[in-house]
């Protein structure tokens, strides 16, 4: 991870620059968690609007155990993409992508551009497959991880349930990281998606 050399990337609103999570965001994570609805929370598997949640994050993107790139723009920190390698022993090959983005930088290329350098990292890890996971009525998020290439694989019905007791149904999406990346060298075609 420490190999991520920083980007600037052209955003409506202005360039962004995206770059390894390191300690100093503590504060800005902490703002940023604390802007998101309580929608976009659901499928996360920590409660990221608590300090001592935010401080296992760092220590675990520290250790390697997630590997987490943030966008800023000025000081401020606008959006996270992380990638979780598979634990299992029998798909070392998996990880999970998890992005999120400031309501305020919606609907600018902000989360595509995230993912693009996600599978930048994701291949520099040595992950093939990448999967998504979020809950169906979250349409716009589905739409951006659709338009580059990620497909529905799994639909768990009243999977995630929310601080007032409601069930959402999950849906997994997943991306061949992998044979895209071949692909595109096959056709000798530089993409963002997994160049810099």
């Amino acid at each position: 991870m420490k190999d991520f050399k920083p980007i600037e990337l052209p955003c409506t609103g202005g360039a962004v620059t995206v770059r390894a999570l390191v300690g100093g965001d503590r504060a800005a994570l902490h703002a940023f968690a604390g802007a998101l609805p309580s929608h976009d929370l659901l499928f996360l598997r920590r409660d990221v609007t608590r300090d001592e949640e935010i401080a296992r994050w760092l220590f675990d993107d520290a250790a390697g155990r997630v590997h987490t790139l943030v966008a800023t723009r000025q000081g401020q920190l606008l959006g996270v993409a992380v990638i979780i390698p598979g634990e299992a022993h029998w798909s070392p090959h998996v990880g999970e992508l998890l992005v999120l983005v400031a309501p305020a930088a919606r609907g600018a290329g902000l989360g595509r551009q995230l993912m693009q350098q996600a599978f930048r990292l994701a291949l520099g890890l040595g992950l093939e497959k990448i999967v998504a996971q979020m809950t169906t009525d979250q349409v716009g998020a589905i739409q951006v991880f659709e338009g580059i290439g990620f497909k529905a694989e799994a639909l768990l019905r009243d999977h995630v349930k929310d601080r007032d007791g409601s069930k959402h149904d999950l849906v997994v999406l997943s991306h061949d990281v992998a044979r895209f990346a071949a692909q595109q060298d096959a056709y000798g075609v530089a993409d963002a998606a997994t160049r810099g």
